[in-house]
């Protein structure tokens, strides 16, 4: 009852949003479109979203899947995809943001009563939904197992809070950012520390414990204090700019903290996952400046110098020759939708609008970019390949394979940013 009532309430504005939106009524969607749609619709089938089987929460691929609902009721008009999105942030919050099943703790993970973790559920963060229990205090770390246990993941949690901020800026509902906000602010107090006075910005851990309160490694992720900056600046200006007051905290010093973090960072990487990552937040960065944010650190120079760095490296390799036995599809398709945030920029970009003037040396990046635009074309063909999908690294990763490739089928409910004030988004 709670969900259905939660639905019907928080959907009201998202009809009249839904009723200017284009619709594909009378016609065929697109190929790709009704691709997405059938791995979706499979998606919520097998993880218990709308069946009676055994629920599969697991963050990345859920939020992933959040934008893709709100994305396919944008492009089909069909308001029931929305409903999805919606149950799917219910279902997520009170299976990863509570205990295991299989331990001893119960309730909230931030500790807070039940009616407190109704109102915050994310205030305690958000597990990973891993199928092991997390490491014990006193157990020693082993490598490989730490990759199939519970905790928390900063770069998960990010994810989580750009779906949360997704649907706030599709329902024009302040709730779902104010949401993104807390746990944006929990993750920063957590996973950030000061190495020691006068010996310069913040650190991260790269994964902590369920609670909160312990490093399960204490290394920092190479991309993690760009993606707080970026998520917590996109946060801030859909709260400044929804209708409706956003409640929650300020993010003001959390984003100058991760702006000292990340000066003098180098984010070069060949690994097609972080190239993606690069790509998209170059995206996100434009589109946040022509919706009137202003970034503390010059970045889109940066995140194209690195991301050039990087693809000219991957593209020497020879990983997209291998068979489908050696390779993981879901970090192919995250440089595949990367690619699509590319092409998204380049046409800004040539556009010129006001604030999408770039310099020769903006415009020489991205036109030296473009030029490997064909290896989305190349990782799209290969993974929708049912022979490709028969293979064991497809089917041991089935739902964040599936997910991924449909928000690369279809990815604009993951990489377009509407304007929280109803405007008409960017294309």
């Amino acid at each position: 009852m709670r969900i259905r009532c939660y639905l019907l309430i928080t959907l009201l504005p998202f009809t009249s949003i839904m009723a200017g939106a284009p619709t594909e009524t009378g016609t065929m969607p697109d190929p790709r479109i009704q691709e997405a749609i059938a791995l979706m619709n499979g998606f919520a089938e097998h993880t218990g979203l709308t069946s009676g089987q055994p629920r599969r929460r697991y963050l990345w691929t859920d939020a992933f899947a959040v934008c893709n609902y709100l994305g396919l009721a944008r492009t089909t008009g069909k308001e029931d995809y929305a409903g999805l999105a919606l149950q799917l942030v219910d279902q997520v919050h009170h299976t990863l943001g509570r205990h295991r099943d299989d331990e001893r703790r119960r309730g909230w993970i931030s500790g807070l009563d039940e009616a407190d973790g109704e109102r915050h559920p994310t205030r305690g963060g958000l597990r990973i939904g891993k199928a092991l229990p997390e490491r014990g205090p006193d157990e020693p770390l082993d490598e490989r197992l730490e990759w199939d246990r519970d905790g928390q993941y900063f770069h998960y949690l990010t994810k989580w809070m750009h779906a949360l901020d997704q649907v706030s800026r599709t329902t024009q509902q302040p709730g779902f950012n104010t949401w993104a906000r807390e746990l944006a602010r929990s993750a920063f107090d957590a996973f950030t520390y000061r190495p020691a006075p006068h010996l310069g910005p913040r650190r991260m851990a790269w994964k902590m414990s369920i609670d909160l309160t312990r490093m399960l490694v204490p290394s920092m992720g190479q991309h993690d204090p760009l993606d707080g900056y970026i998520t917590a600046l996109q946060l801030s200006t859909t709260a400044a700019a929804l209708a409706k007051p956003a409640a929650g905290p300020d993010l003001e010093g959390v984003t100058g903290d991760y702006a000292a973090m990340i000066r003098q960072s180098e984010w070069a990487t060949a690994d097609p996952l972080g190239l993606g990552g690069l790509l998209v937040d170059a995206w996100r960065v434009q589109q946040l400046i022509q919706q009137g944010a202003q970034p503390d650190v010059p970045l889109l120079d940066r995140l194209f110098e690195g991301a050039l760095i990087g693809l000219q490296q991957y593209a020497r390799g020879d990983e997209l020759h291998l068979p489908a036995r050696y390779r993981l599809a879901f970090r192919e398709l995250g440089l595949a939708i990367g690619l699509h945030a590319l092409e998204r920029l380049q046409r800004v970009i040539e556009q010129g609008t006001p604030r999408t003037t770039a310099s020769p040396r903006l415009r020489a990046q991205v036109q030296e970019l473009m030029q490997h635009l064909p290896l989305r074309d190349a990782i799209e063909t290969f993974w929708r390949d049912p022979a490709n999908q028969r293979s064991d690294t497809w089917t041991e990763h089935r739902d964040i394979n599936e997910v991924m490739l449909a928000t690369s089928l279809a990815p604009d409910g993951f990489l377009m940013l509407l304007p929280p004030t109803n405007k008409t988004p960017i294309d």
